[in-house]
């Protein structure tokens, strides 16, 4: 029998776009649905109120962070972190900026599953942290990689499920204003 995974709760959980970056979208499987999905959590993130990091591995080579991505934080604080190795969490910066919202769930989309993703993934649940990676919204150049990266996330205990379900957990209940503007979101 498998652990009680925690549920995404508003007041305690943040997003982080992991790499979505100009020159690596281009070779990367199936991305055309993975940018809808990010766009669509970082989309919920406003409304709801959550805090947004989002990292670039090396940009200077790689590019920044695809424009559409971030265009709906357009006149919202977000923090951006410029990194070099493949986890985030070994990056000092970025651990500060994690840290500062004083929230202990963290919900994952970006690149690459099986590398950056998974090891920040596996750095942020060693440090404390319920890790949620939306399935939807992660991506890897092949797809072998994408699935035995999203089956090692599941082995290393963090929850992988879909932009949906991560949103209507934040939710909670419909009927509210707040439902109305995000549920479009992810249809």
């Amino acid at each position: 029998m498998s652990p009680m995974r925690p549920r995404l709760d508003r007041k305690d959980a943040c997003v982080l776009v992991v790499d979505v970056q100009e020159r690596l979208t281009p070779v990367m499987w199936n991305f055309a649905p993975v940018e809808k999905y990010c766009r669509a959590m970082i989309l919920a993130a406003r409304e709801l109120d959550l805090p947004v990091l989002a990292s670039e591995q090396y940009p200077k080579g790689l590019g920044g962070t695809v424009p559409e991505i971030l265009k709906p934080l357009e006149g919202k604080k977000y923090q951006k972190v410029e990194k070099v190795s493949f986890s985030c969490a070994r990056d000092e910066g970025f651990l500060q900026a994690v840290a500062a919202p004083q929230r202990k769930q963290v919900v994952i989309v970006g690149m690459e599953t099986h590398v950056c993703v998974y090891q920040t993934s596996v750095d942020l649940t060693r440090a404390g942290y319920s890790v949620f990676v939306l399935d939807d919204a992660v991506s890897s150049r092949y797809l072998h990689n994408y699935q035995s990266g999203l089956q090692s996330l599941r082995d290393a205990g963090c929850t992988v499920f879909s932009t949906e379900t991560a949103v209507f957990q934040l939710l909670k209940v419909a009927a509210t204003p707040e439902f109305k503007k995000v549920a479009s979101l992810i249809r």
